[in-house]
């Protein structure tokens, strides 16, 4: 059992930490070594605005380790529009040891909770390839297969998917 709870802008340090242990782990899989080079270091760090955005959240285990992070808002990444309806999954992440254990999953569900009374019925995401088992599993169907280029002009294989 996890404690589900929205994260402050001093979560960071931690957040950034559960970030790297995940992403450092669990993408190594799927993304080559040069793509995890040049994309760790911008895609492991918290994001200030998420944090403080007030439907991002932290998993947390009994002895107050936090095992998983996630969120959603209205506005797309990057561009921040806006769709009516329409919520955007944001910045997963699972610690290794907690994989499959439901932490990230009951995140998900916070997700939806709160955005159904914000009126959004219907979500994207942004998956890496690893990740993709685990969208689908909570109802996101795959829509494209494209790359995304990070600051720097770094490649990043990823699916977009949908759910609604």
């Amino acid at each position: 059992m996890f404690d589900i709870r929205p994260t402050t802008l001093g979560d960071a340090d931690a957040v950034t930490a559960l970030l790297k242990a995940s992403y450092e782990n669990l993408l190594r899989h799927d993304y080559g070594g040069e793509v995890l080079a040049r994309s760790l270091p911008l895609i492991t760090t918290a994001q200030p605005r998420l944090l403080g955005c007030g439907s991002f959240y932290v998993a947390v285990a009994a002895g107050g380790q936090l095992v998983a992070c996630g969120g959603w808002t209205k506005e797309r990444p990057p561009t921040g529009e806006v769709e009516p309806g329409l919520g955007h999954m944001r910045h997963f992440a699972t610690h290794p040891g907690y994989v499959r254990k439901g932490a990230a999953r009951a995140i998900v569900h916070r997700c939806f909770l709160d955005a159904s009374m914000q009126g959004v019925d219907c979500f994207e995401c942004s998956s890496t390839l690893g990740a993709v088992r685990f969208y689908a599993s909570l109802g996101f169907v795959e829509q494209e297969r494209s790359t995304l280029y990070l600051p720097g002009d770094v490649p990043f294989p990823y699916v977009r998917m949908r759910r609604g």
